[in-house]
């Protein structure tokens, strides 16, 4: 069996705020033309005004996939800056109010408002795509469902979202309760073949109820325009090492899955019920309680199961030339999510006397400052 490419192409989802006060703001056309010269088609608008979205080109290591990103995320600062604003990788905004948002005047997302409705309407949310090259149609649904029991734990590395509308959620990922609210979202059905998929799909289809595959917004799927499995779970990380660090354990993941196949084994499937638990362990708690290991039968600390990832992971991040971004999770782990940097940074402000929505804004501040951190 040829081994795949497993190139990776990684996509993300910024909000543009004002550096000075921190609301949302709409993404000026200036900028956005100004962008889109430098970049090309690595960069476009979103769903919401206010929003703006890259894609790295296809690379062929995290080193390259850093280079790129680095570039995408510089450009988009600079720009920004220029008029005044920022651009913030986290999930959901911490103050502002979807009902204020207006979505971008395209045929596209015209179509995707009156689909959708008032669901739409509260997408106010970003999220951050894993895309990795695999040619072979079987294989890329035999190792979907195989990958399916590790989208909880990027989730949980992930989770940059406590804050809603200006309140505390309590959950670490409340994007992810915005946009289970899609329809064809979640966890990936059981699939036994690529024909089942392309049958599925074009049964929606004719019946003009979708377009293509690009309106199946599983955790993960097959790409509708490339051939490649993409890894949705994920929220916007604020800070770029820590995104490379979840693209490349998706990389290697998708790897091992492979070598296991090459030996006539693969990873046990679970049901959706138990991989569901898990994945609200993840959106409730990020890293903080452990997640479920269904074998053992127990609750693991999730620096432990960490290190497992780490060992389990060790030959695949050599191949990949990805060692120093799989090890770095240890760090991130031991650091928290930045759902709990978020909160960290408002009761600190408040602490000192701020209000809230003054410590709101001090939580804004703190994200511009991480995404300018690794440029």
């Amino acid at each position: 069996m040829a081994e795949p490419d497993f190139t990776i192409g990684i996509e993300e989802e910024y909000l543009l705020v004002d550096r000075e006060t921190g609301a949302l703001k709409p993404v000026p056309d200036a900028m956005m033309s100004g962008a889109e010269r430098e970049l090309g088609d690595n960069v476009s608008p979103e769903f919401l005004r206010c929003q703006i979205e890259v894609g790295t080109p296809v690379c062929r290591t995290i080193g390259e996939a850093r280079k790129e990103l680095r570039k995408l995320r510089r450009t988009i600062a600079d720009k920004s800056a220029q008029h005044g604003l920022a651009p913030i990788a986290a999930s959901c905004h911490p103050f502002a109010d979807w009902r204020d948002q207006f979505h971008t005047d395209k045929d596209r997302y015209n179509a995707l408002s009156q689909d959708m409705a008032g669901v739409a309407r509260r997408m106010l949310i970003c999220g951050m795509h894993v895309h990795v090259g695999i040619a072979d149609e079987a294989m890329r649904i035999d190792l979907m469902g195989q990958f399916a029991y590790f989208l909880p734990h990027l989730l949980a590395v992930s989770a940059s979202s406590p804050f809603w509308n200006g309140e505390d959620t309590g959950l670490a990922s409340y994007r992810l309760s915005v946009f289970d609210n899609m329809p064809r979202s979640g966890l990936p059905p059981p699939l036994e073949s690529w024909s089942d998929f392309e049958r599925s799909v074009t049964l929606l289809s004719d019946l003009g109820l979708i377009e293509d595959s690009t309106k199946i917004w599983w955790d993960i799927r097959p790409s509708g325009k490339f051939p490649t499995l993409e890894a949705r779970i994920c929220d916007a990380c604020p800070r770029m090492e820590r995104a490379l660090t979840l693209a490349a354990l998706a990389q290697a993941t998708m790897r091992m899955l492979w070598r296991l196949s090459r030996k006539n084994t693969r990873w046990r499937a679970y049901d959706n019920f138990l991989v569901g638990e898990n994945r609200w362990r993840a959106q409730r708690y990020g890293t903080s309680e452990g997640l479920i290991d269904f074998g053992a039968r127990r609750i693991v600390p999730f620096a432990e199961l960490a290190e497992e990832w780490i060992q389990m992971l060790a030959e695949d991040a050599e191949a990949l030339q990805s060692q120093a971004e799989i090890e770095a999770l240890r760090g991130f782990v031991a650091d928290g999510t930045n759902a709990e940097g978020q909160r960290a940074t408002l009761s600190k402000a408040m602490s000192a006397g701020a209000r809230h929505d003054e410590a709101l804004r001090a939580v804004v501040m703190e994200l511009i400052t991480d995404f300018e951190r690794d440029l």
